[in-house]
Protein backbone atom coordinates (compact mmCIF):
# COMPACT_ATOMS: atom_id res chain seq x y z
CA UNK A 1 0.00 0.00 0.00
CA UNK A 2 1.52 3.26 -1.37
CA UNK A 3 0.93 6.15 1.48
CA UNK A 4 1.08 9.72 1.23
CA UNK A 5 2.04 11.59 4.32
CA UNK A 6 0.74 15.76 4.78
CA UNK A 7 1.68 17.19 7.82
CA UNK A 8 3.49 20.82 8.45
CA UNK A 9 5.01 18.91 11.61
CA UNK A 10 8.37 17.10 10.13
CA UNK A 11 8.51 15.74 13.76
CA UNK A 12 5.44 14.32 13.21
CA UNK A 13 5.62 12.60 9.71
CA UNK A 14 9.07 11.28 10.74
CA UNK A 15 7.34 9.77 13.50
CA UNK A 16 4.82 8.51 11.36
CA UNK A 17 7.23 7.35 8.31
CA UNK A 18 8.99 4.97 11.18
CA UNK A 19 5.69 3.66 12.47
CA UNK A 20 4.26 2.62 8.98
CA UNK A 21 7.25 1.36 7.34
CA UNK A 22 7.89 -1.22 10.34
CA UNK A 23 4.42 -2.93 8.76
CA UNK A 24 4.56 -5.36 5.96
CA UNK A 25 3.27 -3.99 2.71
CA UNK A 26 2.96 -0.21 3.84
CA UNK A 27 5.35 2.34 2.23
CA UNK A 28 5.21 5.82 2.38
CA UNK A 29 5.98 7.65 -0.83
CA UNK A 30 5.99 11.24 -0.09
CA UNK A 31 5.58 13.37 2.41
CA UNK A 32 4.07 17.06 2.08
CA UNK A 33 4.51 20.03 4.57
CA UNK A 34 1.68 22.30 3.44
CA UNK A 35 -1.85 21.77 0.34
CA UNK A 36 0.48 23.34 -2.13
CA UNK A 37 2.74 20.50 -1.75
CA UNK A 38 0.14 18.29 -1.35
CA UNK A 39 -1.77 19.02 -4.50
CA UNK A 40 1.65 19.00 -6.04
CA UNK A 41 2.78 16.12 -5.09
CA UNK A 42 -0.42 14.17 -6.37
CA UNK A 43 -0.02 15.74 -9.87
CA UNK A 44 1.58 12.01 -10.86
CA UNK A 45 0.75 8.82 -9.77
CA UNK A 46 -2.02 8.37 -6.77
CA UNK A 47 -1.06 7.14 -3.62
CA UNK A 48 -3.57 4.23 -2.20
CA UNK A 49 -3.55 6.15 1.23
CA UNK A 50 -3.34 9.87 2.72
CA UNK A 51 -2.51 10.18 6.14
CA UNK A 52 -3.96 14.32 6.23
CA UNK A 53 -3.08 17.04 8.69
CA UNK A 54 -6.59 18.17 9.23
CA UNK A 55 -5.07 22.46 9.92
CA UNK A 56 -2.60 21.40 7.08
CA UNK A 57 -1.76 25.08 6.28
CA UNK A 58 -2.96 27.11 2.98
CA UNK A 59 -5.63 25.10 3.10
CA UNK A 60 -7.74 23.23 5.45
CA UNK A 61 -9.05 19.50 5.14
CA UNK A 62 -12.37 20.54 4.17
CA UNK A 63 -11.49 22.79 1.08
CA UNK A 64 -8.93 19.81 -0.04
CA UNK A 65 -10.62 16.72 0.22
CA UNK A 66 -12.82 18.11 -2.98
CA UNK A 67 -9.90 18.45 -4.52
CA UNK A 68 -8.16 15.12 -3.72
CA UNK A 69 -11.36 13.31 -4.93
CA UNK A 70 -11.63 14.85 -8.41
CA UNK A 71 -7.55 14.10 -8.78
CA UNK A 72 -7.73 10.46 -7.55
CA UNK A 73 -11.29 9.39 -6.64
CA UNK A 74 -9.94 5.87 -5.61
CA UNK A 75 -7.97 7.64 -2.36
CA UNK A 76 -8.65 6.71 0.88
CA UNK A 77 -7.78 9.90 2.96
CA UNK A 78 -7.98 9.52 6.79
CA UNK A 79 -7.79 12.65 8.46
CA UNK A 80 -5.77 13.06 11.56
CA UNK A 81 -6.26 15.87 14.58
CA UNK A 82 -4.97 17.47 17.34
CA UNK A 83 -8.09 18.13 18.06
CA UNK A 84 -10.61 15.07 18.63
CA UNK A 85 -13.98 17.48 18.20
CA UNK A 86 -12.99 17.83 14.67
CA UNK A 87 -13.56 14.29 13.78
CA UNK A 88 -17.55 14.48 13.20
CA UNK A 89 -16.41 17.41 10.35
CA UNK A 90 -13.27 15.43 8.97
CA UNK A 91 -16.34 13.01 8.29
CA UNK A 92 -18.81 15.03 6.89
CA UNK A 93 -16.56 16.71 4.53
CA UNK A 94 -15.48 13.20 3.21
CA UNK A 95 -13.19 11.72 5.15
CA UNK A 96 -12.93 7.85 5.03
CA UNK A 97 -11.65 7.95 8.65
CA UNK A 98 -10.31 9.78 11.59
CA UNK A 99 -7.40 9.56 13.89
CA UNK A 100 -6.53 11.73 16.97
CA UNK A 101 -2.88 12.61 16.94
CA UNK A 102 -3.45 11.53 20.54
CA UNK A 103 -3.79 8.19 19.90
CA UNK A 104 -1.65 5.13 20.25
CA UNK A 105 0.68 4.28 17.82
CA UNK A 106 -1.44 0.83 17.26
CA UNK A 107 -4.97 2.97 16.13
CA UNK A 108 -2.92 4.70 13.63
CA UNK A 109 -1.98 1.10 12.01
CA UNK A 110 -5.18 0.08 12.77
CA UNK A 111 -6.69 2.32 10.79
CA UNK A 112 -4.32 2.51 7.64
CA UNK A 113 -4.74 -1.38 7.92
CA UNK A 114 -8.36 -1.38 7.62
CA UNK A 115 -8.25 -0.14 4.16
CA UNK A 116 -5.47 -3.09 3.20
CA UNK A 117 -6.06 -5.22 0.35
CA UNK A 118 -5.15 -8.89 1.40
CA UNK A 119 -2.68 -8.96 -2.13
CA UNK A 120 -0.81 -5.90 0.10
CA UNK A 121 0.22 -7.42 2.80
Amino acid sequence: MHILLADDQPNVCSALRLLLEQEAGLSVIAEAGNSRELLATMEGDCPDLLLLDWELPSGKGAELIPALREKCPELVIIALSSRPEARQAALRAGADDFVSKGSPPQEVIAAVKKYQRPNEV
